[in-house]
């Protein structure tokens, strides 16, 4: 696991959010709002940095387009790789409810034929989220989705944390499954444990400059939020806002990156960072 008194890598802080992160799902935002503002953060870095309003953005395993549809309301253009058809139908259809029909694309297929479907080199950021758990290489897998970027171009990485499910297995009294977690090279708690593969941050940080990019910064994602009651959140004045603004606080903290649900890493071109 990563050590907790290894100094954070990170860069870019993410400042406290509110529920206005998700306005139309405020309390789906406290599992987004940390990846969600170090993502905007990003992408407004990259306008300026292009000298264009509107990037082209991909979305490696984006589904329904809980990021993608959002990513197209700041006025990008987005193309969403997936091989489920139905997950496709439910993009297009909360696209079209969202007015940004015509900024978001989707198209079957997945990270290991990437190439088949998209175009080598062509955009200022990729997104895989949820992806590396699931494919049979995650470097293989994140190789493609860097291959994908222009020069200059961000890498937006999200996959599940071991520490996160050792602690929860933990708190749910499964202790010897916490601990065949801790110890099983893909950080499974069993055969019926649903998540393929976990990562810590440092395999997660090897993988990205292991593909070439430069980790501009890394967050632990739903540090607290999956372990708080939802009636607190839910039932408790100014209790939702708070909790965000802890989970923003404590996502570059080194410390919780060892016991968060999930990691972020932004990866970043290298040619981005040369002055």
């Amino acid at each position: 696991m990563s050590d907790p008194m290894r100094p954070p890598v990170s860069h870019h802080r993410p400042q406290p959010t509110s529920p206005r992160s998700d306005p139309s799902r405020p309390r789906a935002s406290l599992r987004t709002a940390v990846v969600w503002d170090v993502l905007k953060e990003a992408l407004d870095r990259r306008v300026k940095a292009a000298g264009r309003e509107s990037l082209d953005v991909l979305d490696t395993g984006g589904g329904s387009g809980n990021f993608a549809v959002p990513v197209a309301r700041l006025g990008h253009r987005v193309t969403v790789v997936d091989p489920s058809p139905n997950a496709l139908f439910a993009l297009e259809r909360r696209a079209a409810e969202a007015g940004v029909a015509d900024r978001v694309q989707g198209v079957q297929g997945d990270a290991h034929g990437l190439f088949d479907v998209v175009e080598r080199g062509g955009y200022d950021a990729v997104l895989c989220h949820g992806v590396l758990e699931y494919v049979d290489d995650p470097a293989e897998g994140l190789r493609n989705a860097v291959g994908a970027l222009r020069p200059g171009g961000v890498l937006s990485l999200l996959a599940a944390g071991l520490g996160g499910a050792v602690l929860a297995r933990a708190l749910a009294g499964h202790f010897t499954e916490a601990r065949h977690a801790l110890g099983d090279p893909d950080g499974r708690w069993g055969e019926g444990d649903p998540v393929p593969r976990r990562f810590t941050a440092d395999q997660l940080t090897d993988l990205v400059e292991g593909a070439g990019l430069r980790v501009g910064g890394v967050h632990g994602v739903r540090v607290f939020a999956d372990l708080v009651p939802g009636v607190l959140v839910d039932t408790e004045p100014g209790a939702l806002d708070a909790l965000l603004k802890l989970e923003a606080a404590a996502a570059e903290v080194a410390a919780f990156h060892s016991v968060a649900t999930q990691l972020h890493v932004l990866g970043e071109t290298r040619e981005s960072t040369e002055t």
